[in-house]
Protein backbone atom coordinates (compact mmCIF):
# COMPACT_ATOMS: atom_id res chain seq x y z
CA UNK A 1 0.00 0.00 0.00
CA UNK A 2 1.44 3.37 -1.03
CA UNK A 3 1.83 6.02 1.68
CA UNK A 4 0.91 9.64 0.89
CA UNK A 5 1.68 12.57 3.20
CA UNK A 6 -0.68 15.56 2.87
CA UNK A 7 0.66 18.84 4.33
CA UNK A 8 -2.23 21.35 4.41
CA UNK A 9 -2.97 24.01 7.04
CA UNK A 10 -6.69 24.37 6.13
CA UNK A 11 -8.46 21.55 8.06
CA UNK A 12 -11.46 21.17 5.66
CA UNK A 13 -9.18 20.93 2.60
CA UNK A 14 -6.86 18.43 4.33
CA UNK A 15 -9.80 16.31 5.52
CA UNK A 16 -11.31 16.16 2.02
CA UNK A 17 -8.01 15.09 0.41
CA UNK A 18 -7.33 12.46 3.08
CA UNK A 19 -10.84 11.01 2.75
CA UNK A 20 -10.59 10.88 -1.05
CA UNK A 21 -7.18 9.17 -1.03
CA UNK A 22 -8.14 6.72 1.69
CA UNK A 23 -11.15 5.68 -0.38
CA UNK A 24 -8.77 4.98 -3.28
CA UNK A 25 -6.77 2.52 -1.13
CA UNK A 26 -3.84 4.73 -0.14
CA UNK A 27 -2.36 4.88 3.36
CA UNK A 28 -2.67 8.57 4.23
CA UNK A 29 -0.86 10.78 6.75
CA UNK A 30 -1.94 14.32 7.56
CA UNK A 31 0.19 17.24 8.72
CA UNK A 32 -1.30 20.59 9.76
CA UNK A 33 1.79 22.72 8.96
CA UNK A 34 5.21 22.63 7.33
CA UNK A 35 7.21 21.87 10.47
CA UNK A 36 5.04 18.86 11.32
CA UNK A 37 5.15 17.79 7.67
CA UNK A 38 8.95 17.70 7.57
CA UNK A 39 9.08 15.63 10.77
CA UNK A 40 6.46 13.16 9.49
CA UNK A 41 8.24 12.84 6.14
CA UNK A 42 11.43 11.80 7.93
CA UNK A 43 9.57 9.45 10.28
CA UNK A 44 7.19 7.69 7.85
CA UNK A 45 9.14 7.94 4.57
CA UNK A 46 6.02 8.35 2.37
CA UNK A 47 5.92 7.36 -1.27
CA UNK A 48 4.64 10.83 -2.22
CA UNK A 49 4.13 14.25 -0.60
CA UNK A 50 1.27 16.64 -1.40
CA UNK A 51 1.95 20.07 0.09
CA UNK A 52 0.24 23.46 0.18
CA UNK A 53 2.47 26.38 -0.78
CA UNK A 54 1.14 29.16 1.46
CA UNK A 55 1.50 28.16 5.12
CA UNK A 56 2.67 30.04 8.24
CA UNK A 57 6.07 29.39 9.89
CA UNK A 58 7.39 27.06 7.16
CA UNK A 59 5.88 27.46 3.69
CA UNK A 60 5.79 24.79 1.00
CA UNK A 61 8.95 26.00 -0.71
CA UNK A 62 10.90 25.70 2.55
CA UNK A 63 9.41 22.26 3.20
CA UNK A 64 10.59 21.06 -0.20
CA UNK A 65 14.06 22.61 0.20
CA UNK A 66 14.44 20.95 3.61
CA UNK A 67 13.39 17.51 2.37
CA UNK A 68 15.67 17.68 -0.65
CA UNK A 69 18.72 18.26 1.62
CA UNK A 70 18.41 14.90 3.39
CA UNK A 71 19.23 11.62 1.58
CA UNK A 72 16.33 9.72 3.16
CA UNK A 73 13.74 12.19 1.81
CA UNK A 74 15.57 13.70 -1.17
CA UNK A 75 13.92 11.58 -3.88
CA UNK A 76 10.31 11.47 -2.61
CA UNK A 77 7.93 12.73 -5.37
CA UNK A 78 6.50 16.14 -4.39
CA UNK A 79 3.29 17.81 -5.62
CA UNK A 80 2.44 21.42 -4.73
CA UNK A 81 -1.09 22.66 -4.05
CA UNK A 82 -1.49 26.37 -4.72
CA UNK A 83 -4.02 29.06 -5.47
CA UNK A 84 -1.28 30.96 -7.31
CA UNK A 85 -0.72 30.14 -10.96
CA UNK A 86 1.85 32.74 -11.99
CA UNK A 87 4.84 31.41 -13.97
CA UNK A 88 7.33 32.84 -11.47
CA UNK A 89 5.75 30.83 -8.65
CA UNK A 90 5.73 27.65 -10.72
CA UNK A 91 9.35 28.20 -11.74
CA UNK A 92 10.43 28.70 -8.12
CA UNK A 93 8.97 25.33 -7.10
CA UNK A 94 10.41 23.48 -10.08
CA UNK A 95 13.88 24.89 -9.39
CA UNK A 96 13.66 23.45 -5.89
CA UNK A 97 12.80 20.03 -7.29
CA UNK A 98 8.99 19.91 -7.30
CA UNK A 99 7.52 17.21 -9.54
CA UNK A 100 4.10 18.77 -10.24
CA UNK A 101 1.65 21.57 -9.40
CA UNK A 102 -2.10 21.43 -8.81
CA UNK A 103 -3.93 24.75 -8.81
CA UNK A 104 -6.82 25.15 -6.40
CA UNK A 105 -9.60 24.34 -6.90
CA UNK A 106 -8.86 20.98 -8.57
CA UNK A 107 -11.02 18.01 -9.44
CA UNK A 108 -10.81 14.48 -8.08
CA UNK A 109 -9.57 13.19 -11.45
CA UNK A 110 -6.87 15.89 -11.65
CA UNK A 111 -5.56 14.93 -8.21
CA UNK A 112 -5.60 11.17 -8.85
CA UNK A 113 -4.09 11.67 -12.30
CA UNK A 114 -1.19 13.70 -10.91
CA UNK A 115 -0.58 11.11 -8.18
CA UNK A 116 -0.66 8.20 -10.64
CA UNK A 117 1.77 9.95 -12.99
CA UNK A 118 4.24 10.80 -10.23
CA UNK A 119 4.18 7.35 -8.65
CA UNK A 120 4.63 5.67 -12.05
CA UNK A 121 7.55 7.89 -13.00
CA UNK A 122 9.17 7.42 -9.59
CA UNK A 123 8.79 3.65 -9.89
CA UNK A 124 10.42 3.74 -13.33
CA UNK A 125 13.33 5.82 -12.00
CA UNK A 126 13.72 3.51 -9.02
CA UNK A 127 13.78 0.49 -11.34
CA UNK A 128 16.38 2.20 -13.52
CA UNK A 129 18.62 2.87 -10.52
CA UNK A 130 18.06 -0.67 -9.23
CA UNK A 131 19.27 -2.06 -12.56
CA UNK A 132 22.20 0.35 -12.56
CA UNK A 133 23.17 -0.70 -9.04
CA UNK A 134 22.79 -4.38 -9.97
CA UNK A 135 25.09 -3.94 -12.97
CA UNK A 136 27.58 -2.04 -10.79
CA UNK A 137 27.44 -4.84 -8.21
CA UNK A 138 28.08 -7.53 -10.84
CA UNK A 139 30.96 -5.56 -12.34
CA UNK A 140 32.44 -4.73 -8.95
CA UNK A 141 32.17 -8.31 -7.69
CA UNK A 142 33.93 -9.54 -10.83
CA UNK A 143 36.70 -7.00 -10.38
CA UNK A 144 37.11 -7.58 -6.65
CA UNK A 145 36.83 -11.36 -6.44
CA UNK A 146 38.76 -12.47 -9.55
CA UNK A 147 42.30 -11.98 -10.73
CA UNK A 148 42.24 -9.77 -13.83
CA UNK A 149 45.02 -11.65 -15.68
CA UNK A 150 44.16 -15.30 -15.08
CA UNK A 151 40.46 -14.91 -14.16
CA UNK A 152 41.16 -17.21 -11.22
CA UNK A 153 39.51 -16.38 -7.87
CA UNK A 154 41.63 -14.08 -5.71
CA UNK A 155 42.30 -13.71 -1.98
CA UNK A 156 39.00 -11.91 -1.31
CA UNK A 157 37.14 -14.82 -2.88
CA UNK A 158 39.18 -17.31 -0.83
CA UNK A 159 38.37 -15.41 2.37
CA UNK A 160 34.68 -15.45 1.52
CA UNK A 161 34.78 -19.21 0.79
CA UNK A 162 36.48 -19.82 4.13
CA UNK A 163 33.87 -17.81 6.05
CA UNK A 164 31.03 -19.70 4.38
CA UNK A 165 32.62 -23.07 5.07
CA UNK A 166 33.13 -22.26 8.74
CA UNK A 167 29.62 -20.83 9.11
CA UNK A 168 28.02 -23.96 7.63
CA UNK A 169 30.12 -26.39 9.69
CA UNK A 170 28.16 -27.83 12.59
CA UNK A 171 30.82 -30.27 13.79
CA UNK A 172 33.49 -29.19 16.25
CA UNK A 173 35.78 -32.10 15.30
CA UNK A 174 36.02 -31.14 11.60
CA UNK A 175 39.18 -29.65 10.14
CA UNK A 176 39.48 -27.17 7.27
CA UNK A 177 42.93 -27.30 5.60
CA UNK A 178 44.36 -24.08 4.17
CA UNK A 179 47.26 -24.62 1.74
CA UNK A 180 49.71 -21.95 0.61
CA UNK A 181 51.32 -23.24 -2.61
CA UNK A 182 54.25 -21.61 -4.36
CA UNK A 183 55.59 -22.57 -7.79
CA UNK A 184 59.33 -22.92 -7.24
CA UNK A 185 61.37 -20.48 -9.36
CA UNK A 186 58.21 -19.21 -11.09
CA UNK A 187 59.97 -15.95 -11.97
CA UNK A 188 62.32 -17.90 -14.26
CA UNK A 189 59.36 -19.06 -16.31
CA UNK A 190 57.94 -15.57 -16.70
CA UNK A 191 61.39 -14.08 -17.39
CA UNK A 192 62.00 -16.67 -20.10
CA UNK A 193 58.56 -17.06 -21.69
CA UNK A 194 56.76 -13.86 -20.67
CA UNK A 195 53.98 -13.11 -18.21
CA UNK A 196 51.22 -14.22 -20.60
CA UNK A 197 52.68 -17.73 -20.70
CA UNK A 198 53.07 -17.64 -16.93
CA UNK A 199 49.37 -16.79 -16.55
CA UNK A 200 48.46 -19.61 -18.92
CA UNK A 201 50.58 -22.02 -16.86
CA UNK A 202 48.77 -20.96 -13.67
CA UNK A 203 45.41 -21.72 -15.29
CA UNK A 204 46.53 -25.22 -16.23
CA UNK A 205 47.98 -25.74 -12.74
CA UNK A 206 44.64 -24.68 -11.23
CA UNK A 207 42.77 -27.21 -13.42
CA UNK A 208 45.00 -30.04 -12.20
CA UNK A 209 44.68 -28.89 -8.60
CA UNK A 210 40.88 -28.94 -8.80
CA UNK A 211 41.04 -32.57 -9.86
CA UNK A 212 43.20 -33.38 -6.80
CA UNK A 213 41.43 -31.18 -4.26
CA UNK A 214 37.98 -32.45 -5.11
CA UNK A 215 34.50 -30.98 -5.10
CA UNK A 216 33.97 -28.11 -2.67
CA UNK A 217 37.57 -26.90 -2.83
CA UNK A 218 38.64 -23.34 -3.64
CA UNK A 219 41.78 -22.42 -5.56
CA UNK A 220 42.73 -18.75 -5.69
CA UNK A 221 45.68 -16.74 -6.93
CA UNK A 222 47.42 -14.65 -4.29
CA UNK A 223 50.37 -13.14 -6.16
CA UNK A 224 52.76 -14.11 -8.97
CA UNK A 225 53.29 -17.87 -8.66
CA UNK A 226 51.51 -18.30 -5.32
CA UNK A 227 48.12 -19.96 -4.89
CA UNK A 228 45.96 -20.62 -1.85
CA UNK A 229 43.89 -23.80 -1.71
CA UNK A 230 40.97 -24.41 0.65
CA UNK A 231 40.21 -28.12 0.87
CA UNK A 232 36.79 -29.46 1.90
CA UNK A 233 36.13 -30.10 5.59
CA UNK A 234 37.59 -33.37 6.88
CA UNK A 235 37.83 -35.27 10.18
CA UNK A 236 41.38 -36.57 9.65
CA UNK A 237 44.61 -34.69 8.99
CA UNK A 238 45.78 -37.81 7.13
CA UNK A 239 43.22 -37.04 4.40
CA UNK A 240 45.09 -33.81 3.74
CA UNK A 241 48.36 -35.73 3.46
CA UNK A 242 46.82 -37.89 0.72
CA UNK A 243 45.76 -34.77 -1.20
CA UNK A 244 49.25 -33.29 -0.85
CA UNK A 245 50.73 -36.47 -2.34
CA UNK A 246 48.31 -36.27 -5.26
CA UNK A 247 49.21 -32.58 -5.83
CA UNK A 248 52.93 -33.35 -5.88
CA UNK A 249 52.33 -36.18 -8.34
CA UNK A 250 50.10 -34.24 -10.74
CA UNK A 251 52.34 -31.14 -10.79
CA UNK A 252 55.43 -33.25 -11.49
CA UNK A 253 54.05 -34.26 -14.89
CA UNK A 254 54.98 -32.11 -17.85
CA UNK A 255 52.96 -29.10 -19.00
CA UNK A 256 52.63 -28.21 -22.66
CA UNK A 257 52.53 -24.46 -23.36
CA UNK A 258 52.02 -23.83 -27.07
CA UNK A 259 54.27 -26.75 -28.01
CA UNK A 260 56.90 -26.12 -25.34
CA UNK A 261 57.38 -28.69 -22.57
CA UNK A 262 57.55 -27.24 -19.04
CA UNK A 263 58.36 -29.07 -15.79
CA UNK A 264 57.80 -27.48 -12.39
CA UNK A 265 58.13 -28.22 -8.68
CA UNK A 266 56.13 -26.70 -5.86
CA UNK A 267 56.40 -25.94 -2.14
CA UNK A 268 53.35 -26.09 0.12
CA UNK A 269 52.62 -24.93 3.66
CA UNK A 270 49.52 -26.22 5.44
CA UNK A 271 47.51 -24.78 8.36
CA UNK A 272 44.46 -26.47 9.85
CA UNK A 273 41.32 -24.76 11.12
CA UNK A 274 40.62 -24.51 14.02
CA UNK A 275 43.83 -25.72 15.69
CA UNK A 276 46.18 -23.36 13.79
CA UNK A 277 43.88 -20.35 13.69
CA UNK A 278 40.27 -19.21 14.00
CA UNK A 279 40.21 -16.78 11.08
CA UNK A 280 41.37 -16.77 7.47
CA UNK A 281 44.18 -14.25 7.93
CA UNK A 282 45.75 -16.17 10.82
CA UNK A 283 45.51 -19.49 8.99
CA UNK A 284 47.00 -18.04 5.82
CA UNK A 285 49.80 -16.42 7.80
CA UNK A 286 50.62 -19.74 9.49
CA UNK A 287 50.41 -21.59 6.18
CA UNK A 288 52.90 -19.04 4.80
CA UNK A 289 55.17 -19.68 7.79
CA UNK A 290 55.13 -23.39 6.96
CA UNK A 291 55.73 -22.56 3.28
CA UNK A 292 58.79 -20.47 4.17
CA UNK A 293 60.03 -23.35 6.30
CA UNK A 294 59.82 -25.64 3.24
CA UNK A 295 61.52 -23.17 0.89
CA UNK A 296 64.34 -22.54 3.38
CA UNK A 297 65.07 -26.27 3.14
CA UNK A 298 65.20 -26.41 -0.65
CA UNK A 299 61.53 -26.49 -1.64
CA UNK A 300 59.71 -29.19 -3.62
CA UNK A 301 58.02 -30.49 -0.48
CA UNK A 302 55.25 -29.73 2.01
CA UNK A 303 54.96 -29.13 5.73
CA UNK A 304 52.14 -28.72 8.25
CA UNK A 305 52.40 -25.63 10.42
CA UNK A 306 53.93 -26.17 13.85
CA UNK A 307 54.37 -23.67 16.67
CA UNK A 308 58.13 -24.23 16.70
CA UNK A 309 58.26 -22.50 13.31
CA UNK A 310 57.38 -19.24 15.04
CA UNK A 311 60.13 -17.66 17.06
CA UNK A 312 58.12 -14.65 18.17
CA UNK A 313 55.70 -16.21 20.66
CA UNK A 314 57.57 -15.14 23.79
CA UNK A 315 57.78 -11.61 22.42
CA UNK A 316 54.01 -11.63 21.84
CA UNK A 317 53.35 -12.69 25.46
CA UNK A 318 55.55 -9.88 26.68
CA UNK A 319 53.73 -7.40 24.44
CA UNK A 320 50.35 -8.54 25.79
CA UNK A 321 51.51 -7.90 29.35
CA UNK A 322 52.83 -4.44 28.44
CA UNK A 323 49.69 -3.60 26.49
CA UNK A 324 47.54 -4.25 29.55
CA UNK A 325 49.48 -1.51 31.36
CA UNK A 326 49.59 0.94 28.43
CA UNK A 327 46.34 2.72 29.33
CA UNK A 328 47.06 3.14 33.03
CA UNK A 329 50.62 4.29 32.29
CA UNK A 330 49.40 6.90 29.76
CA UNK A 331 51.41 5.36 26.90
CA UNK A 332 48.67 5.59 24.24
CA UNK A 333 48.72 8.45 21.74
CA UNK A 334 46.30 9.78 19.14
CA UNK A 335 47.66 10.72 15.72
CA UNK A 336 45.51 12.67 13.26
CA UNK A 337 45.59 12.29 9.48
CA UNK A 338 44.06 15.25 7.60
CA UNK A 339 41.06 14.68 5.33
CA UNK A 340 40.87 17.05 2.37
CA UNK A 341 38.02 18.28 0.15
CA UNK A 342 39.22 17.29 -3.31
CA UNK A 343 37.55 20.22 -5.08
CA UNK A 344 39.18 23.09 -3.19
CA UNK A 345 41.90 21.08 -1.37
CA UNK A 346 40.88 22.50 2.00
CA UNK A 347 40.98 20.69 5.34
CA UNK A 348 37.57 19.33 6.36
CA UNK A 349 38.55 16.98 9.19
CA UNK A 350 40.85 14.20 10.27
CA UNK A 351 40.95 10.50 11.09
CA UNK A 352 42.03 9.66 14.64
CA UNK A 353 44.57 6.83 14.70
CA UNK A 354 45.76 4.99 17.78
CA UNK A 355 49.48 4.70 18.50
CA UNK A 356 51.43 3.16 21.38
CA UNK A 357 54.46 5.04 22.71
CA UNK A 358 56.36 2.31 24.55
CA UNK A 359 58.88 3.73 27.07
CA UNK A 360 61.67 1.42 25.86
CA UNK A 361 60.69 0.27 22.35
CA UNK A 362 59.47 3.62 21.10
CA UNK A 363 56.47 4.11 18.83
CA UNK A 364 54.92 0.69 18.12
CA UNK A 365 52.96 0.51 14.82
CA UNK A 366 49.26 -0.38 15.15
CA UNK A 367 49.62 -3.53 13.04
CA UNK A 368 51.61 -5.07 15.88
CA UNK A 369 49.30 -4.34 18.81
CA UNK A 370 45.75 -3.75 17.47
CA UNK A 371 45.14 -7.46 16.59
CA UNK A 372 46.43 -8.38 20.05
CA UNK A 373 44.14 -5.79 21.67
CA UNK A 374 41.14 -7.25 19.82
CA UNK A 375 42.08 -10.79 20.76
CA UNK A 376 42.42 -9.90 24.46
CA UNK A 377 39.34 -7.61 24.53
CA UNK A 378 41.53 -4.62 25.48
CA UNK A 379 40.26 -2.92 22.34
CA UNK A 380 37.06 -1.84 24.14
CA UNK A 381 38.63 0.46 26.80
CA UNK A 382 41.27 1.58 24.29
CA UNK A 383 38.64 2.65 21.73
CA UNK A 384 36.59 4.45 24.38
CA UNK A 385 39.77 6.31 25.33
CA UNK A 386 40.60 7.36 21.78
CA UNK A 387 36.97 8.35 21.11
CA UNK A 388 36.91 10.59 24.19
CA UNK A 389 40.34 12.08 23.45
CA UNK A 390 39.60 12.65 19.74
CA UNK A 391 36.26 14.37 20.46
CA UNK A 392 37.81 16.55 23.18
CA UNK A 393 40.68 17.60 20.91
CA UNK A 394 38.53 18.14 17.82
CA UNK A 395 36.15 20.36 19.78
CA UNK A 396 39.11 22.45 20.94
CA UNK A 397 40.29 22.81 17.33
CA UNK A 398 36.80 23.80 16.19
CA UNK A 399 36.70 26.57 18.78
CA UNK A 400 40.22 27.85 18.04
CA UNK A 401 39.90 27.76 14.24
CA UNK A 402 36.22 28.55 13.73
CA UNK A 403 36.07 25.64 11.25
CA UNK A 404 33.40 22.88 11.38
CA UNK A 405 36.07 20.16 11.50
CA UNK A 406 34.99 16.51 11.44
CA UNK A 407 36.71 13.71 13.36
CA UNK A 408 36.64 10.04 12.32
CA UNK A 409 37.22 7.18 14.77
CA UNK A 410 37.47 3.48 13.94
CA UNK A 411 35.30 0.88 15.68
CA UNK A 412 36.05 -2.84 15.95
CA UNK A 413 33.75 -5.86 15.98
CA UNK A 414 33.95 -5.83 19.78
CA UNK A 415 32.42 -2.35 19.97
CA UNK A 416 29.70 -3.14 17.46
CA UNK A 417 28.56 -6.13 19.53
CA UNK A 418 28.00 -3.94 22.62
CA UNK A 419 24.29 -3.27 23.16
CA UNK A 420 25.04 -0.02 25.00
CA UNK A 421 27.42 1.38 22.38
CA UNK A 422 25.11 4.26 21.41
CA UNK A 423 24.69 5.24 25.06
CA UNK A 424 28.47 5.28 25.54
CA UNK A 425 28.97 7.43 22.44
CA UNK A 426 26.26 9.86 23.59
CA UNK A 427 27.86 10.13 27.03
CA UNK A 428 31.26 10.93 25.49
CA UNK A 429 29.72 13.55 23.19
CA UNK A 430 28.03 15.21 26.18
CA UNK A 431 31.21 15.03 28.25
CA UNK A 432 33.34 16.65 25.54
CA UNK A 433 30.65 19.11 24.32
CA UNK A 434 31.14 17.70 20.81
CA UNK A 435 28.27 17.96 18.33
CA UNK A 436 27.28 14.53 16.94
CA UNK A 437 27.19 15.57 13.26
CA UNK A 438 30.95 16.21 13.36
CA UNK A 439 31.76 12.69 14.58
CA UNK A 440 32.14 9.92 12.01
CA UNK A 441 32.45 6.30 13.15
CA UNK A 442 34.28 3.99 10.73
CA UNK A 443 33.74 0.23 10.40
CA UNK A 444 35.22 -2.22 7.93
CA UNK A 445 33.16 -4.50 5.68
CA UNK A 446 34.33 -7.65 7.44
CA UNK A 447 33.28 -6.29 10.85
CA UNK A 448 29.83 -5.37 9.58
CA UNK A 449 29.20 -8.69 7.86
CA UNK A 450 29.85 -10.69 11.03
CA UNK A 451 26.29 -9.90 12.15
CA UNK A 452 24.35 -7.75 9.71
CA UNK A 453 21.13 -7.59 11.72
CA UNK A 454 22.91 -6.50 14.91
CA UNK A 455 24.89 -3.94 12.89
CA UNK A 456 21.67 -2.46 11.45
CA UNK A 457 20.17 -2.07 14.93
CA UNK A 458 23.27 -0.50 16.46
CA UNK A 459 24.08 1.80 13.55
CA UNK A 460 20.48 2.98 13.24
CA UNK A 461 20.57 3.97 16.91
CA UNK A 462 23.85 5.84 16.39
CA UNK A 463 22.47 7.52 13.27
CA UNK A 464 19.45 8.72 15.25
CA UNK A 465 21.86 10.61 17.52
CA UNK A 466 23.14 12.51 14.46
CA UNK A 467 26.48 10.65 14.25
CA UNK A 468 27.85 9.94 10.76
CA UNK A 469 28.69 6.36 9.75
CA UNK A 470 31.44 5.35 7.28
CA UNK A 471 32.35 1.99 5.76
CA UNK A 472 36.14 1.69 5.77
CA UNK A 473 38.51 -0.21 3.42
CA UNK A 474 35.68 -0.75 0.93
CA UNK A 475 36.44 -3.35 -1.73
CA UNK A 476 38.65 -5.51 0.49
CA UNK A 477 35.83 -7.34 2.28
CA UNK A 478 33.27 -9.87 1.16
CA UNK A 479 29.95 -8.06 1.55
CA UNK A 480 27.31 -7.66 -1.14
CA UNK A 481 25.75 -4.38 -2.18
CA UNK A 482 22.30 -5.74 -1.33
CA UNK A 483 23.48 -6.08 2.28
CA UNK A 484 25.29 -2.74 2.34
CA UNK A 485 22.19 -0.90 1.10
CA UNK A 486 20.41 -1.95 4.28
CA UNK A 487 22.96 -0.22 6.50
CA UNK A 488 22.62 3.52 7.29
CA UNK A 489 25.90 4.85 5.86
CA UNK A 490 26.92 8.40 5.03
CA UNK A 491 30.44 7.76 3.70
CA UNK A 492 32.30 5.09 1.76
CA UNK A 493 36.10 4.93 2.03
CA UNK A 494 37.99 3.35 -0.87
CA UNK A 495 40.88 1.20 0.31
CA UNK A 496 44.35 2.50 -0.55
CA UNK A 497 45.10 -0.74 -2.43
CA UNK A 498 42.94 0.51 -5.31
CA UNK A 499 44.32 4.06 -5.17
CA UNK A 500 48.03 3.25 -5.20
CA UNK A 501 49.46 3.87 -8.71
CA UNK A 502 45.91 4.04 -10.05
CA UNK A 503 47.03 5.80 -13.24
CA UNK A 504 49.10 2.75 -14.22
CA UNK A 505 46.60 0.06 -13.24
CA UNK A 506 43.54 -0.34 -15.53
CA UNK A 507 41.98 -2.87 -13.16
CA UNK A 508 42.13 -0.49 -10.20
CA UNK A 509 40.83 2.34 -12.38
CA UNK A 510 37.77 0.26 -13.26
CA UNK A 511 37.16 -0.76 -9.65
CA UNK A 512 37.55 2.77 -8.28
CA UNK A 513 35.35 4.31 -10.96
CA UNK A 514 32.64 1.73 -10.31
CA UNK A 515 32.79 2.24 -6.53
CA UNK A 516 32.48 6.04 -6.83
CA UNK A 517 29.62 5.79 -9.33
CA UNK A 518 27.78 3.28 -7.16
CA UNK A 519 28.31 5.33 -3.98
CA UNK A 520 26.92 8.49 -5.57
CA UNK A 521 23.85 6.58 -6.78
CA UNK A 522 23.31 5.57 -3.15
CA UNK A 523 23.77 9.23 -2.02
CA UNK A 524 27.04 8.47 -0.20
CA UNK A 525 30.12 10.66 -0.09
CA UNK A 526 33.42 9.03 -1.04
CA UNK A 527 36.85 9.32 0.59
CA UNK A 528 39.89 7.79 -1.11
CA UNK A 529 42.67 6.64 1.22
CA UNK A 530 46.39 6.40 0.51
CA UNK A 531 46.74 9.25 -1.99
CA UNK A 532 50.48 9.81 -2.38
CA UNK A 533 50.99 11.64 -5.69
CA UNK A 534 49.49 14.54 -7.63
CA UNK A 535 48.68 12.17 -10.50
CA UNK A 536 46.58 10.03 -8.16
CA UNK A 537 44.86 13.16 -6.79
CA UNK A 538 44.08 14.55 -10.26
CA UNK A 539 42.76 11.19 -11.46
CA UNK A 540 40.48 10.81 -8.44
CA UNK A 541 39.21 14.35 -8.96
CA UNK A 542 38.38 13.42 -12.54
CA UNK A 543 36.41 10.43 -11.22
CA UNK A 544 34.43 12.88 -9.01
CA UNK A 545 35.73 11.53 -5.70
CA UNK A 546 34.66 13.84 -2.85
CA UNK A 547 37.51 13.74 -0.34
CA UNK A 548 41.00 12.25 0.04
CA UNK A 549 43.59 11.48 2.67
CA UNK A 550 47.14 10.26 2.29
CA UNK A 551 50.81 11.17 2.34
CA UNK A 552 50.46 13.58 -0.60
CA UNK A 553 48.87 16.00 1.89
CA UNK A 554 50.18 14.62 5.17
CA UNK A 555 51.08 11.49 7.09
CA UNK A 556 49.30 10.95 10.44
CA UNK A 557 50.41 13.73 12.80
CA UNK A 558 50.87 14.06 16.54
CA UNK A 559 48.62 16.63 18.22
CA UNK A 560 51.15 19.47 18.16
CA UNK A 561 52.07 18.83 14.51
CA UNK A 562 48.40 18.72 13.47
CA UNK A 563 47.86 22.09 15.15
CA UNK A 564 50.62 23.55 12.97
CA UNK A 565 49.02 21.94 9.90
CA UNK A 566 45.67 23.46 10.90
CA UNK A 567 47.22 26.94 11.26
CA UNK A 568 48.78 26.68 7.79
CA UNK A 569 45.44 25.54 6.36
CA UNK A 570 43.65 28.53 7.86
CA UNK A 571 46.30 30.88 6.47
CA UNK A 572 46.03 29.40 2.97
CA UNK A 573 42.22 29.53 3.01
CA UNK A 574 42.35 33.25 3.83
CA UNK A 575 44.77 34.09 1.02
Amino acid sequence: MKKILVIEDEPPVQANILELLEAEGFEVIGAENGLVGVEKARTYRPNLVICDVMMPELNGYNVLATLRKHPETATIPFIFLTAKAEKADLRQGMQLGADDYLTKPFTRSELLGAISTRLSKHAAIAEHYAQEIKQAEEKLNSLIYYDNLTQLPNSAYARQSFERAVASNGHSDHLLPVLSLNIDRFHRITDSLGHAQGDLLLKEIAERLHACAGRGSTIARMQAGQLVILLPMTTRAADTGAVLGAIKDTLSRKFNLNGREIYITSSIGVALYPSDGQDFETLLRNADVALSYVKDRGGNNWEFFSSHMNNGLSEQLEMETNLRHALERNELRVYYQPQIDIENQRLVGSEALLRWQHPEKGLIPPGKFIPLAEETNLIIPMTEWILREACRQNRAWQLSSGLPLRIAVNLSARQLSQTDLADKVLAILDETDHEPQYLELELTESVLMENVEAAITTLTRLKSLGVRIAIDDFGMGYSSLSQLKRLPFDTLKIDQYFVRNITDNPENIAITQTIIHMAHILKLSVIAEGVETKNELDYLKGLECDEVQGYYFSRPLAQCDFEQYLKRSITLSVL
